[in-house]
This record gives C-alpha cells, structure tokens and sequence, in this order.
C-alpha cells in the first residue's frame, strides 16, 4: 500500500522544499478547539500532522506541552476523542494524520481494535516513541494488514543493529530526534541530528524527518540541510496557548516560509 505520509514528503521535494510536520496536542485547550487548530495548522502550510493524545505520563515531552496535555487531561479527554477528532479533521483537510501516542493507551484499547478504527477515521498512522521494532510484532502486523504507517524513532545513542532495524520496520519516516531528553543546546542538537540522518542513510531511510529543538524558521531551513522534513512542536502549542487560533497560523506560515530550499 502506498504510504500518504512518504507520498507528501516526496511532494514537497518534488516542490523543491522540505516537509513540515507540525504537531499539536489533542484536546487542548478543549477538543473542538484542537480540532480548529490542527485544521488551520494545515491550512497554513503544515504537510503532516502529528496529534499526540494526551498521556499521564509524557516522558518525551518539555514543559509547555505537558502543561497543554494535562489540562486537556483535566478538561476531560479521553481516548476515543481521538478517532472523533481525527475524523472530523480529515474530512476538512487533505494532509495526512499520524497519531502520536505513547504504547500503554493503545495496549488497553486493543491494537487490532486501535488500528482499524484510525484507519475508519482517516488516520495514516502511529508514531510510536516509547516502543522499538522487536517490541512490537503485533503493531506491525496491525499496520501491515491496515496500510497504517509506524514511525519508530531513532536517536544518536541507537546502535547500527538497531538503526537496520528501525529502516526495515518504518513506513512514512524514521523521527530523527537529537536527544531522547527535551531540548538542549542548538547546536549540540544540529550536530547530533545531521549525524545520526547520515548513519540512517547508509541503512537506506529514504525519508528522515528531525524533531525536538526547532522552533523558528531558521532551524527548519537548517534540518532541511540534510533531512527530509522538519518536526515542530513547543512553538506551535506556545503560539496557540498565548495567542489563539490566528497566532497558530501566523506561526504555522513563517516556519513553513524555511522549508523552501533555496532558504537554507
């Protein structure tokens, strides 16, 4: 089955620009609102969305977006708003939707049960941060039977072993992240990503996306030096939390401005 989330990274490079994956977390600051943000991230330039369900326990996320997640948490989210948002959203915007979910949520829904009902929703896939390849028959099996992508992450601690195995088992991209922490300094994090997207390649990862750390337009255009799409998170969730929906879009236009490759 053809991957909708590789088909718009090879569009945007057939555009002479890089992807950008904007995420946004579900529920926040209530679930219609987040259903209008991730609509107008789209609307004004993002290429993949990435929604992240809010979880308990967020090990991977900074400050910013464990304070929208739990208090979507708070407002009473719960996890079958997650195939009510994703379907509303995708009936309202052409760009493909992956889930970003921590494994314990969909362990308890059923992984069979979880999958067919993103694809019912129009769901592309799962990005999946705290389950690796050889953990995850099951999620494989689901995705292959449905054509759902599974994003695995790779870090700069990852072995070679674990990077073939993490190229053999991604559909859409391999999430390139600089630090299995939160942000750290800008160009420890440059220098970490642009080596571990290099050792992906040399595992034949056609398509490499860099999260954590890029906030501006700038530090897209500079992922986009070496990788195939740039993730941004915090400064989305900061500009809809300080400044609406009109300062998500507003925000959403200027990082997609760096994805052009004659910005870099």
């Amino acid at each position: 089955m053809t991957s909708r989330v590789a088909a718009a990274i090879d569009t945007a490079r057939a555009e002479g620009r890089g992807a950008f994956v904007g995420y946004l977390p579900l529920g926040f600051p209530d679930l219609e609102t987040s259903i209008d943000a991730a609509v107008a991230l789209a609307e004004n330039g993002a290429d993949i969305l990435e929604l992240g369900p809010p979880y308990s326990d967020p090990v991977m996320d900074g400050t910013v977006i464990q304070e929208a997640t739990q208090a979507a948490l708070a407002g009473g989210f719960r996890l079958r708003d997650t195939f009510t948002a994703v379907r509303e959203i995708t009936r309202r915007v052409d760009v493909p939707v992956l889930v970003m979910t921590y494994w314990n949520p969909v362990l308890q829904y059923g992984v069979d049960r979880y999958a067919d009902d993103l694809l019912a929703a129009g769901g592309a896939g799962l990005i999946t941060p705290d389950i690796t390849p050889e953990a995850a028959p099951e999620w494989i099996a689901a995705s292959e039977r449905t054509g759902l992508d599974r994003v695995f992450l790779a870090a700069p601690t990852s072995t070679d072993e674990r990077l073939e195995l993490i190229a053999q088992n991604s559909t859409g991209f391999v999430y390139t992240v600089s630090t299995m922490g939160i942000t750290g300094e800008r160009a420890q994090l440059d220098a970490a990503a642009r080596t571990l997207v290099a050792r992906l390649r040399e595992h034949g990862v056609e398509h490499a996306c860099v999260g954590i750390g890029i906030s501006n337009a700038e530090q897209v255009a500079g992922v986009l030096e070496y990788a195939d799409g740039a993730i941004v998170g915090t400064a989305l969730v900061r500009a809809l939390r300080e400044r609406g929906l009109e300062g998500l879009a507003e925000t959403a236009r200027s990082l997609a401005a760096g994805t052009a490759r004659d910005a870099n």
